[in-house]
């Protein structure tokens, strides 16, 4: 009964055992081979996604700056949805990119890692750019100004905007800046131009008055303004008025006479009224006018007179001219007789100082003479000052002095009394003006670069009329070797050098209230033709007022000083001697701070 091998039967378990392991080892081959299999996850991310192993399994995740499932889904994150100020910044626009994003600057900023593009995770912002680091941006005269994320253009002192208005962009408008000027000064009539003049913004033109003219009201002037036009002239040249004076009687019948000033070359029609009085009442008043024109400093002309009668001579110019007119009363000599007792000359020395020149049939004889003088100030209403009173003299000479006061015009009268009958003559008389009253001012001391402010107090005419008063402004080291009655001290504009200090205001005495004016020095203001310029903070300054009397074209000037300003920095010594200054000087210091706030 037996079976050879051939005759073997396998068990079926065998069989399956054996799929079973093939089918291991083709996963295993298919896995070495890249083909899907423990890694096909890996295989199936999206091309914006990651493969990562994450808690013992791989899983695709999106790239940054991507959302999705990382397998089918990957999309672009836009950054820039929120808006660049809230991702960028300030003053930025914000760039989205696959996967990212980037900032840029506006234009007029920079950012300031200095990079064009930038991603705010460094602290990069964008900063404002100075453009106005560019000294020539606004081409020649104009003037910078640097604004948020720009800037702006506007024309210095001295120049007016031109093509266009202010401000302007020099890369986006025509307009330039054009040096100021207003072309050659006006005609002033009756005036002649002086000095050297400019045609510049704040320059000054200066006129004198032709001979035989003045201007009662003040210096003319005219500024060149900002606008390039020169500034209205408030004064104008009147015609002086013609003084005769010094009328005497010569040869019994010709009268002689002086006038003033003198014009050369310029006639005059004098107008001659002859009055005789005649001793009877019944009789009428003979009346004559004759007209003269010469050009004579002294002119006269000969009567045709009765003799032995009285007579009033009124000598004046002709209209329009303007004058002052006299007149002398006498009587003629009876016949054969020339020479008489009175007054014929009277010529005035010393400006007060009278001399007296007479006839008299008897030598040495005693006469008694009144003096009566009326002076008047045409700048001051209601001013009288009268002078009067008798003497006795021999002399066929006679010289005597009066009391005078300044800047005054008088008409003396002189009588003769005794021993014939009243005879008289007139002459007039223009004192000169003297230095007007020391200003009143309250001098203190100011330290750092607190504007000084004072008080301007009106000064009283007692020398001579005021015309101005000016503040001048000089380097503390030249208070010492000022003079007072310099008239070389120009406009802050107009001097060479600041050491050379400057006039800083000017106020005509018409301006000036009854009470007080108030200035600050630095105020950047005109006062008159002059700039009230800022102190310099490097400098250390006395600041004076100065009062001008003008009288006949002759000046005088007076002068005090009202502040020192010095450096800000005290000693320890200094400073406990300011706090232990005196309660008055603390508070005019209070006042003054609150003053120049």
């Amino acid at each position: 009964m037996g079976q050879g091998p051939r005759g073997t039967r396998r068990s079926p378990g065998c069989g399956l055992q054996r799929l079973l392991w093939l089918l291991l080892l083709l996963s295993l081959a298919r896995g070495a081979s890249g083909e899907p299999g423990t890694d096909d996850v890996c295989a199936t991310c999206h091309e914006h996604a990651t493969c990562q192993q994450k808690e013992g399994k791989r899983i695709c995740i999106c790239n940054y700056g991507f959302w999705g499932n990382g397998r089918t889904r990957c999309v672009d994150k836009d950054e820039c949805q929120f808006g660049a100020t809230v991702i960028c910044g300030n003053h930025t626009s914000c760039h989205n990119t696959p996967g990212g994003f980037y900032c840029v600057c506006h234009t007029g900023y920079r950012a300031t890692n200095n990079k064009k593009m930038f991603i705010p995770n460094d602290g990069t912002f964008c900063a404002d750019v100075d453009e106005c680091e560019d000294s020539g941006l606004c081409r020649r005269g104009g003037r910078c100004i640097n604004t948020p994320g720009s800037f702006e253009c506007y024309c210095m002192e001295g120049y007016v905007a031109k093509n266009g208005s202010e401000p302007f962009h020099p890369h986006a408008d025509a307009t330039s800046c054009t040096e100021i000027s207003c072309g050659s000064p006006p005609e002033v009539q009756n005036a002649i131009l002086v000095g050297n003049h400019s045609s510049s913004q704040g320059s000054v033109a200066h006129y004198d008055c032709e001979e035989g003219f003045e201007s009662p009201g003040g210096k003319i002037t005219s500024v060149c303004t900002d606008s390039g036009s020169w500034s209205e002239i408030t004064y104008a040249c009147a015609e002086i008025a013609m003084v005769i004076h010094d009328v005497w009687v010569f040869n019994d019948t010709c009268v002689r006479w002086q006038r003033s000033p003198e014009r050369v070359n310029s006639k005059v029609t004098y107008l001659i009224h002859t009055e005789r009085l005649q001793p009877d009442a019944v009789e009428s008043v003979y009346e004559e006018t004759i007209n003269v024109t010469t050009d004579s400093k002294t002119p006269e002309v000969c009567l045709h007179l009765q003799q032995g009668a009285n007579y009033t001579v009124s000598i004046s110019a002709a209209p329009p001219r303007r004058s002052v007119p006299a007149s002398l009363s006498f009587q003629t000599a009876e016949d054969g007789l020339l020479e008489d007792d009175g007054i014929f000359n009277i010529s005035v020395f010393n400006e007060t100082c009278l001399k007296l020149n007479r006839h008299s049939r008897q030598a040495g004889s005693e006469q008694m003479y009144q003096v009566e003088a009326l002076g008047q100030r045409w700048y001051l209403e209601n001013f009288y000052h009268a002078v009067s009173y008798n003497f006795t003299t021999r002399d066929q000479a006679p010289k005597l002095c009066l009391d005078l006061l300044p800047a005054t015009d008088y008409m003396i009268n002189i009588t003769l009394l005794r021993p014939t009958e009243l005879r008289s003559a007139q002459v007039t008389v223009t004192t000169s003006a003297t230095e007007p009253p020391l200003p009143e001012v309250d001098f203190f001391t100011v330290r750092g670069r607190l504007l000084p402010s004072f008080r301007l107090r009106k000064a009283k005419e007692i020398n001579g009329p005021i015309s101005s008063y000016q503040v001048l402004v000089l380097p503390l080291s030249l208070q010492s070797t000022f003079s007072c009655d310099s008239e070389g001290i120009t406009s802050f504009f107009g001097n060479a050098s600041p050491a050379d200090g400057y006039v800083a205001a000017e106020i005509l005495a018409s301006d000036v209230p009854d009470d007080t004016l108030e200035i600050s020095i630095g105020d950047r203001l005109y006062y008159g033709e002059y700039y009230n310029a800022p102190l310099k903070t490097v400098n250390e300054y006395c600041i004076l007022l100065r009062i001008t009397s003008e009288w006949n074209k002759v000046r005088r000037y007076s002068c005090a000083v009202m502040a020192e300003v010095k450096d800000s920095s005290l000693t320890v010594q200094q400073m406990v001697g300011v706090g232990l200054g005196s309660v008055a000087f603390v508070t005019i210091l209070a006042f003054l701070s609150f003053s120049a706030v």
